[in-house]
């Protein structure tokens, strides 16, 4: 924290304008010994914040570029640090030569996510908005965009600063209480605890359930194609990706690997692996891919089972809906410009019988032909009812998007269990007490005041180079 940090803030590769970043307390006077203004009078030191200034840059007496430089002075800038910023032209080689003399007078190369970690460090942001930040950056659709967007506001900071107040009044008032049972008195507060603390569990409740809708929106939905050989699931792939991503033939078990795509559907992505036609082969390399089918399959979070309506349903498909019983399956029912040997019934009655659940609560049926490009639409559909119940709402909920907010939520959840379960049993006043401080230790670890060096470092450790 001591050093003065500096780090390329644009994509390295060639574009119109590149960022140079420096922050610490020598920010501005390192710049000073690179730049030099049109005149050769103006020093930046002399500068006031938040100012922009045109100029050179110098590696010693050599001039490498033209630029413009920005000048934020402590403690109104990202990392509450002095901070300067020397926007340049765009190219890899001059981007490089500016931040090679930046490094040759004072400053060090910033680690990935440096800036942000002293932001956080410095108490700008709290962790989680410093997570948002990487987030946004991230962002694979509109909705992990604003869920980011909203975190990096505030949403869940504010939410979770509320509980945390909420739990810290009660275990100060236990304490007072028990130190001066003269003067404070303990008579009805069982009731009144309980029913704060089913607020604080409800809200609590709230944002768990929202975090497995949360993951799913934010890192997409893991779906795989499965299917006999030659029913149409490369055909599918090939129109979701817009292009022709897959090899269609009429010979039966042309895809012999896995194909991996990420497709946006409708505000949702997701993460598509095609797979082999799943049926009992002969061929070395077939029986490979078939497993591989098997492998994926067991960790999707959604089944896209293709089925030829014109040809009848085998033992091959039997060994499909033993694999899929558990998922979430949306049956296609694919080449429907063709003469019908399964029905949309026939499949409805297979699925249910293999799977013993009904269609509105695991499985829907989709009649499509990937050849007239029929039935996607209805697809999109299907997708949204299945996981979102209809509608993407991201407007003012509040998401979570991470597996550690999650978690911490749980242990917090669990700690207000273990103090109903002492309400339950008349256990003395101070066993609450104890909980409490655990329910809100927990909730501390997602806006970072009870986190270790070693889980902010492997936080920030993620973070691209130059933010």
């Amino acid at each position: 924290m001591a050093d003065t940090i500096a780090a390329i803030a644009t994509a390295v590769s060639d574009s119109g304008i590149g960022i140079v970043r420096i922050s610490g307390d020598d920010a501005i006077e390192i710049a000073d010994m690179v730049y030099r203004s049109k005149t050769g009078k103006k020093r930046l030191a002399d500068v006031q914040s938040h100012t922009l200034h045109y100029g050179f840059i110098y590696d010693g007496d050599s001039l490498v570029d033209e630029v413009m430089v920005a000048v934020m002075k402590a403690p109104n800038t990202y990392t509450r640090e002095n901070t300067v910023e020397i926007d340049c032209h765009g190219g890899i080689f001059v981007m490089n030569k500016i931040l090679g003399a930046v490094l040759k007078n004072g400053c060090r190369l910033a680690q990935p996510g440096e800036f942000t970690k002293r932001a956080f460090l410095n108490g700008r942001i709290d962790l989680s908005k410093a997570e948002a930040v990487m987030d946004i950056i991230n962002s694979k659709n509109e909705f992990a965009l604003k869920a980011s967007v909203s975190q990096l506001k505030g949403s869940l900071s504010d939410m979770v600063k509320a509980l945390r107040a909420d739990i810290l009044y009660e275990i100060a008032f236990i304490e007072s209480a028990l130190d001066d049972p003269e003067h404070i008195s303990l008579d009805g507060y069982r009731e009144r605890l309980e029913k704060k603390l089913l607020s604080v569990q409800s809200d609590l409740k709230k944002l768990i359930d929202s975090a497995d809708n949360g993951k799913l929106l934010k890192d997409g939905i893991n779906t795989v194609i499965v299917g006999k050989p030659n029913v149409g699931k490369s055909s599918l792939l090939n129109i979701l990706v817009g292009e022709e991503r897959a090899i269609v033939t009429s010979v039966a078990g042309t895809t012999r690997d896995v194909l991996e795509e990420s497709v946006r559907l409708g505000g949702v992505v997701l993460n598509i692996i095609d797979t082999a036609g799943i049926r009992d082969t002969d061929d070395e390399v077939e029986k490979i891919g078939v497993a591989k089918a098997r492998e994926y399959a067991n960790n999707a979070d959604l089944i896209i089972y293709v089925v030829d309506s014109s040809r009848e349903l085998d033992e091959n498909d039997d060994e499909i809906m033993n694999l899929i019983a558990e998922k979430k399956i949306i049956a296609l029912l694919n080449k429907t410009d063709l003469e019908q040997a399964v029905s949309e019934q026939k499949l409805a009655d297979f699925i249910k019988k293999m799977t013993c659940m009904s269609e509105n609560k695991g499985f829907r049926i989709i009649k499509t032909s990937t050849k007239e490009n029929i039935g996607i639409d209805e697809f999109e559909n299907a997708i949204r009812e299945m996981f979102f119940g209809g509608e993407l709402n991201i407007n003012d909920e509040i998401y979570i998007t991470s597996q550690r907010h999650k978690e911490a939520l749980l242990e917090s959840y669990e700690s207000i269990e273990h103090v109903f379960e002492s309400l339950k049993n008349d256990m003395p006043e101070d066993f609450y007490s104890i909980d409490l401080m655990s329910a809100y230790a927990s909730l501390g670890r997602i806006i970072g005041e009870e986190v270790g060096d070693d889980l902010v470092n492997e936080i920030f450790g993620k973070f691209c180079m130059g933010k």
